[in-house]
């Protein structure tokens, strides 16, 4: 559930600020008594220039033994929960409480070098980018490469923003969504073959696709405000780009997002 308080404008700008409150509620019954083990979330928001995190709680039902806060890797906020006891029934309740200011997505203010695609990283930020450019998923009989085919002309520069804005687009007006509980992705020629899949099939689509043109992106996660309506969590994203940043939005019909952050 979100919910937006007091939305104002600051003297300065003229940005929107907005003050949201996110309880999001995870439950889980078990036939049987059960020795829990460790648990690991990822619930707390990191703060960045358009989003300050004012307060965040975290309760959790039967009472854990220890709650420790990590940092992984990318500097996200880690709890680990552990419990010295038996239950069938385990509940997580995050409330979290920030001061948004929306962006004017997407923002096509790039360095010079990377107008055009395509482009090379600065030296420098090359190594670090290295990994998000690196495609991750079995593609061997180059099914994206050939889709990538039916809409964009290889070989000549284009503006990057466009670029990045025809890859959307071809997933939104070309993809169907359908919602499925199951976990995990589908496969990406399955994605390609039945052109239907859940938020998260087209966000490692996206990324698979930014990435073999060249763009370093990433998954990103957050929440949906939809006013009148409970905000889903969404997987997206974002491929980071010199200059700018591209965040691909929640296809039509989608109520959860998984999307890209390219660089």
């Amino acid at each position: 559930m979100i919910v937006t308080l007091n939305p104002s404008s600051t003297s300065t700008c003229n940005d929107s600020m907005a003050i949201f409150i996110v309880r999001h509620i995870t439950t889980y019954q078990y036939r049987r008594r059960i020795r829990l083990g460790r648990h690991q979330l990822m619930a707390r928001p990191r703060d960045s220039f358009d989003q300050r995190l004012i307060n965040f709680s975290l309760d959790v039902t039967p009472k854990p033994s220890e709650v420790r806060w990590l940092h992984d890797v990318f500097g996200n906020c880690v709890a680990h929960v552990d419990f010295d006891c038996a239950s069938d029934y385990l509940r997580f309740e995050c409330v979290i409480k920030v001061d948004h200011t929306p962006e004017n997505a997407p923002d096509f203010r790039i360095e010079g070098n990377a107008k055009d695609h395509p482009f090379a990283y600065h030296e420098e930020e090359a190594p670090d980018l290295a990994p998000y450019v690196q495609r991750w998923f079995s593609d061997p009989e180059d099914d994206v490469g050939r889709w990538l085919d039916t809409f964009l002309t290889r070989g000549p520069r284009h503006p990057t923003g466009r670029v990045l804005m025809t890859l959307n687009e071809a997933i939104s007006d070309g993809f169907a969504y359908d919602r499925r509980t199951a976990p995990g992705t589908q496969t990406l020629s399955t994605t390609l073959e039945l052109r239907i899949g859940t938020c998260r099939d087209f966000a490692v689509l996206m990324i698979e696709a930014a990435r073999s043109l060249g763009f370093a992106a990433r998954f990103i996660t957050g929440y949906i405000y939809v006013p009148d309506r409970d905000g889903p969590t969404w997987l997206g994203g974002e491929p980071p780009m010199p200059g700018a940043r591209f965040t691909s939005p929640a296809p039509a019909g989608s109520t959860t997002f998984h999307g890209l952050d390219v660089y």
